[in-house]
């Protein structure tokens, strides 16, 4: 915490910001609360608190509220910012570069090796970096295929994969069911890539 003239400026690392829509939200919610936004960008908020000071608890209770979380320690910064990498990756860049490997991405944006990324990642999550990658690909798969504006064999490209084979047994792997099943299932499930 800095003390300036307006009153005590935070830099907050918050986990589950994927999106640019989550900013804006935030950026509400903090306000509603009493605090100044100085910044926002995925995964980090800066706020100034106005004289009477806004108690953590408060925070943390409003963040919790609506899904978020306060990441308190370096390596929970580093598993944010991991997840946020691989979500421009693969949802707002759509992959299209297939010629960057994601470990090289993942490097690239950190400045961290992958070997110590993907150790950090394990540890503090329920599975491996590339388990996530491939869950988060998945999520990917499913959308561009209820667009129906691509082929599979476009989404195939697109999402990197050597063959339409490839992406058909990952994908039956990882949902349970083939391509052609999800297709024809009026039910059709994703899973937020918040909750991956």
């Amino acid at each position: 915490m800095k003390y300036g003239g307006k009153g005590i400026s935070e830099t907050l690392y918050i986990k589950n910001m994927f999106c640019d829509g989550i900013k804006l939200f935030l950026k509400e919610k903090f306000e509603a609360l009493g605090l100044t936004v100085v910044d926002i960008s995925l995964g980090k908020i800066q706020i100034i608190h106005p004289a009477k000071q806004i108690s953590q608890e408060t925070i943390n209770d409003m963040l919790r509220y609506y899904g978020f979380e306060i990441a308190h320690n370096r390596e929970d910064r580093i598993v944010e910012e991991i997840k946020i990498a691989i979500t421009e990756l693969i949802h707002d860049l759509n992959n299209m570069d297939s010629i960057v490997r994601k470990s090289d991405y993942i490097v690239e944006k950190l400045g961290l090796s992958y070997p110590y990324l993907s150790k950090v990642f394990s540890e503090h999550e329920n599975k491996t970096l590339e388990k996530y990658i491939i869950l988060q690909k998945i999520e990917r798969i499913k959308h561009l295929i209820d667009t129906e504006d691509f082929t599979l064999s476009e989404i195939a490209f697109m999402m990197d994969y050597s063959s339409v084979q490839y992406l058909s047994n990952q994908f039956k792997s990882i949902t349970g069911m083939t391509v052609s099943q999800y297709k024809e299932d009026n039910q059709r499930t994703k899973t937020g890539i918040d909750r991956l």
